[in-house]
């Protein structure tokens, strides 16, 4: 369990953190190599996710979605500082939940 964690929060960080980059270049006129640096970090996400033990890609991407939204809100907190309402805890709580249940649901 606890390597499936470290597992969705490395990628997280790696698709945020890519991501953002890559707004940085388009959105905010920052130079074109974090463009670039975004694009090569969004590539190696997509390589740390396929290190979840899970067989069902589904499942592990389904998960992650909602490990995604967590961590976007936690960014959008540190990095950008909007601070979250009681509406985007809930709504992080309902997805962690979910998350919980597409992984570690007992199944046959």
């Amino acid at each position: 369990m606890i390597t499936a964690i470290f597992i969705f929060l490395l990628a997280g960080l790696a698709e945020i953190g890519g991501g953002y980059l890559i707004w940085l270049w388009l959105r905010e006129g920052q130079s074109a190599y974090l463009g670039l640096i975004g694009g090569i970090i969004l590539a190696v996400y997509g390589v740390i996710a396929t290190f979840q033990i899970s067989p069902s890609f589904g499942r592990v991407y389904a998960a992650y979605g909602g490990v995604f939204i967590v961590l976007s809100i936690l960014w959008g907190w540190g990095v950008d500082k909007k601070s979250p309402d009681l509406y985007d805890w809930i709504g992080a709580a309902i997805c962690l939940i979910g998350v919980s249940v597409i992984l570690w649901a007992p199944r046959n």
